[in-house]
């Protein structure tokens, strides 16, 4: 069976949000079997909405709508699935006294006229309680489509989703099943992957698809089947995906949806009780960004330093001044003395470094735009390696900071 999406609003058109709705939605339905056929964003437009649902009816068994929910004027998708639907707006006494709990809970005060509009539903819907959000989901079931609207808002959007849409279609549509099993690579190309794999790749039974995700740094390897029987499924690609880890076991580093290298290494540090700290400099504070960002992490992780200036590199981290002055701000000596003196800021057993010209300016460095130095300090001494990552500022960002994770991954995997 085939879905298709429908996001409605000007926000996404003119480029002032980014629709990460699409991608969910995508995400959770081919867990359950389901391919999405097409995306359509659209405006807050009557015609417009009208035609991509008459267009969705001939391309999807479901369809999903997110957007034009809200309680302003502009907010006009209940209103055209009247329209679409033939039928008529109606209160819904559940919707109603929900908006006015959450407006007396969270604001002490009764919701506005236009506010309880949001409990006006079309009367062929079946209510789809939110309980994140005022604006209710809404499902129809019309001629052996169902249509769905939820609310533009993510987490309200999410909630629903998974707690309200997916097991209503389980329940509602016979599909059969899809699974991938994906393997993250650190350090490799993709075509340096797809030689060394090439044996594998012919070989692969015609039923098991083999797909490359490349990104800076990294490459996902994702092998993807469909099938009525789940177990049979799951053990063909499973088999498959053990002789293709077995091939790339040097740059591989888990699976996604299961671990990914940052926490493999907060896997590492916690099991050795190991402590990190960082000092970034031109990665300015994104690796600290994902190590914190996993629950947890205050047991192996003692803090960072972002000493952008360079001045402050001698001033609060500690570099001699003079280093600075005889290798360069941007040099593997710097790099390492940085490193070094972070164990020492943050007593921690290791600690890494960064520092680079992330451009579009040279600023204090001497080399071209893209340089960058990592280093790593540890038990067993300090070292740095310099790399060359192009002149696109956020590509520089993002590429020193995965290849600084995947350098340290290999450290603290040595003993």
């Amino acid at each position: 069976m085939q879905a298709e999406i429908i996001t409605i609003g000007d926000e996404i058109l003119i480029g002032q949000i980014v629709d990460t709705n699409s991608a969910h939605i995508c995400k959770e339905l081919n867990k359950i079997g389901i391919k999405v056929y097409q995306i359509t964003s659209i405006q807050d437009n009557r015609d417009h909405i009208l035609q991509a649902l008459k267009n969705a009816k001939n391309n999807a068994d479901l369809v999903i709508i997110t957007g034009g929910l809200g309680p302003t004027k502009d907010d006009i998708t209940k209103q055209t699935l009247c329209e679409f639907f033939d039928d008529t707006l109606r209160e819904d006494p559940k919707v109603r006294t929900h908006i006015e709990d959450l407006f007396t809970k969270y604001y002490n005060k009764r919701p506005l006229p236009t506010n309880l509009l949001q409990a006006m539903i079309p009367s062929k819907a079946a209510v789809l309680m939110n309980d994140h959000g005022t604006a209710p989901g809404m499902w129809f079931d019309e001629d052996d489509t169902v249509y769905v609207s939820l609310p533009g808002v993510p987490y309200e959007m999410k909630h629903l989703l998974e707690d309200k849409v997916l097991p209503k279609t389980l329940k509602r549509f016979n599909r059969p099943f899809i699974y991938h099993k994906t393997l993250l690579t650190y350090g490799m190309g993709e075509s340096e992957i797809a030689n060394r794999i090439s044996d594998f790749e012919d070989s692969l039974p015609k039923e098991i698809k083999l797909a490359y995700l490349p990104s800076l740094g990294r490459v996902r390897l994702r092998l993807s089947s469909t099938g009525l029987d789940e177990s049979l499924l799951q053990q063909a690609v499973d088999a498959q995906m053990k002789k293709l880890e077995g091939l790339l076991g040097d740059i591989a580093v888990g699976f996604e949806d299961q671990t990914n290298i940052v926490e493999r290494i907060a896997a590492v540090l916690t099991l050795r009780k190991h402590t990190l700290s960082l000092a970034e400099s031109c990665t300015g504070g994104a690796i600290a960004e994902q190590i914190t960002a996993i629950p947890g992490a205050s047991a192996y992780f003692r803090g960072s330093l972002v000493p952008y200036e360079t001045e402050k590199k001698a001033s609060v981290l500690g570099v001699d001044a003079k280093l600075i002055e005889k290798y360069s701000v941007v040099s593997a000596q710097v790099a390492e003395a940085m490193a070094v003196e972070c164990t020492k800021l943050f007593n921690s057993t290791y600690a890494l470094s960064t520092t680079g010209i992330a451009g579009p300016t040279k600023g204090d460095g001497n080399d071209e735009v893209g340089t960058v130095y990592i280093g790593i300090a540890g038990p067993s001494g300090v070292y740095s390696e310099k790399f060359s990552f192009g002149n696109a500022r956020e590509r520089v960002i993002a590429k020193a900071t995965n290849k600084a994770f995947e350098m340290f991954l290999k450290e603290i995997s040595k003993n």
